[in-house]
């Protein structure tokens, strides 16, 4: 199941880049806003960053730093669905072999 959760947020997060600079080379974010103040466009940045508010809720409480989630809520807020696959990455990446990929979601202690 990690390797799986591994390659999952791995590919999220390269698509992501690859996407983010794809589309900032074709246009730039002023040229696009007119999309995003269409109805459907405000309700899905709402729904986008409710969803980023829901996510950093989990990553403020399973670390210990201020400092850390200070800077995971800004991440999370600038880069969206780079900076939370990003995250999970990290968690997964920091187990021990032996640890189940549901250690991810507990609180560290410290």
């Amino acid at each position: 199941m990690k390797l799986f959760l591994k390659i999952l947020f791995g590919c999220i997060f390269v698509f992501m880049i690859g996407r983010t600079i794809r589309t900032g080379l074709a246009i730039g974010i002023r040229a696009a806003w007119p999309a995003f103040a269409a109805p459907w466009g405000i309700a899905t940045l709402f729904d986008a960053y409710s969803g980023f508010i829901t996510f950093y809720v989990r990553v403020a409480y399973t670390e210990r730093s201020a400092v850390a989630q200070v800077l995971w809520f800004l991440l999370i807020m600038s880069l969206d669905n780079l900076a939370v696959s990003f995250h999970v990455l990290l968690q997964l990446l920091r187990p021990k072999p032996e640890e189940q990929a549901a250690s991810i979601l507990a609180r560290r202690p410290g």
